[in-house]
């Protein structure tokens, strides 16, 4: 089984193996088997979902029997959708006939409820279950569930016949939805806007890696790794390192900082393309970015909070008040293009950067969580 695949938007993780489906489809047959000795029932596939089930079942199946099919629909994505439309019925009568309605999976019931009492309409000798996946704890019907391939959880499930949006139905083993339960935050600030005491906030907080990519360059050069040598390559040359070698830098961290609950992106990404790269690599681990926040201070305070500063510091930058204007320019011109694109996205949060550090520190993970 592949370790982790994706589906649309959403990714899955291998749960049950094509060994472990034909071993409990070979149970279920037995059962059936020993029931319907002297008796040729008729299996009803419920289509789509159950295509695959109910071949390999069959395939078991070693008394006379009849096949017919059904066709309903009651999903949409990831969640049912609580109304039964039948689409395809019956081509033939079913009366006084021992019925076993074959399910790819079992879950509120709402199917199987309104299958069963049309059935019932027609007056069978005897109506059972069979169904290769069941969710007991999602089960709301009365209706007795008689062959059980897997009892399962209320997670939502793909391959094998099952769909997310009709797409995994010809995946050969079953996989489960990945919850990304992890918390990666690109933050944004103007100078000034105190980013880097949220950021420290917010890591101890939420226990997240916080990711600087000025300490990542200064580790690769001091220990002279070849990242390390590649970038001062460039730098010595007077060039920009390009964002090739700063990825590959991110997803060498990434890599070591195993188990990791989540990662603070500081100083990446600042362009589109940046957003971009970023995004990629973190598709192919599973992961993605969960929200891009920005703190938002308005450009006078920010020039006071400045000015105080380079008072206190000696920093000469924070000293100017044409060189501080000029870096708010430059980080509104940077910013505005990855606003919009995070926004796109709906994972962009703008927070009121004034206040207290504890205030303002809230607000973050109000808009986090």
């Amino acid at each position: 089984m592949k370790k982790q695949i994706k589906i649309h938007d959403k990714f899955f993780e291998p749960f049950i193996s094509n060994q472990e489906i034909e071993r409990a489809i070979a149970k279920v047959a037995i059962d059936i088997n020993k029931q319907y000795q002297n008796k040729k029932p008729l299996f009803i596939g419920i289509l789509n979902g159950s295509f695959l089930f109910f071949a390999d079942l069959l395939k078991k199946i070693d008394i006379e029997c009849e096949v017919a099919f059904l066709r309903v629909s009651s999903y949409q994505g990831t969640q049912t959708t609580g109304e039964v439309k039948k689409i395809l019925g019956l081509d033939k009568s079913i009366e006084n006939r021992d019925i076993i309605i074959v399910e790819d999976i079992v879950d509120t019931g709402i199917t199987l409820d309104r299958i069963f009492n049309d059935l019932q309409k027609e007056n069978p000798n005897s109506i059972k279950i069979s169904t290769l996946l069941f969710k007991p704890k999602a089960y709301t019907k009365k209706i007795p569930v008689d062959f059980v391939g897997f009892e399962v959880g209320n997670e939502f499930l793909v391959g094998y016949g099952l769909d997310y949006n009709e797409l995994g139905r010809n995946l050969n083993d079953i996989y489960i939805i990945s919850e990304n339960k992890m918390i990666n935050l690109v933050l944004f600030g103007p100078p000034g806007a105190g980013k880097g005491t949220q950021s420290e906030l917010i890591k101890k907080r939420f226990d997240l890696v916080h990711l600087s990519t000025g300490d990542m360059f200064r580790y690769h050069l001091k220990n002279e790794t070849e990242l390390g040598k590649l970038a001062k390559s460039y730098m010595d040359g007077g060039n920009l390192v390009p964002d090739e070698v700063v990825i590959n830098m991110i997803d060498s961290r990434l890599d070591y900082e195993k188990g990791a609950k989540g990662f603070i992106f500081d100083g990446f990404p600042r362009t589109l393309d940046q957003a971009k790269a970023l995004d990629e690599l973190l598709e192919k681990k599973g992961w993605e970015i969960s929200n891009m926040v920005s703190l938002e201070v308005d450009q006078e305070e920010l020039v006071k909070r400045l000015l105080l500063r380079g008072k206190e510091s000696g920093r000469k930058d924070d000293q100017d008040e044409s060189v501080i204007r000029n870096r708010m320019n430059v980080y509104e011109t940077q910013t505005a293009p990855l606003k919009n694109y995070y926004a796109n996205q709906g994972k962009h949060k703008s927070v009121e950067g004034t206040g207290s550090i504890e205030e303002i520190s809230e607000k973050i993970a109000v808009a986090i969580s």
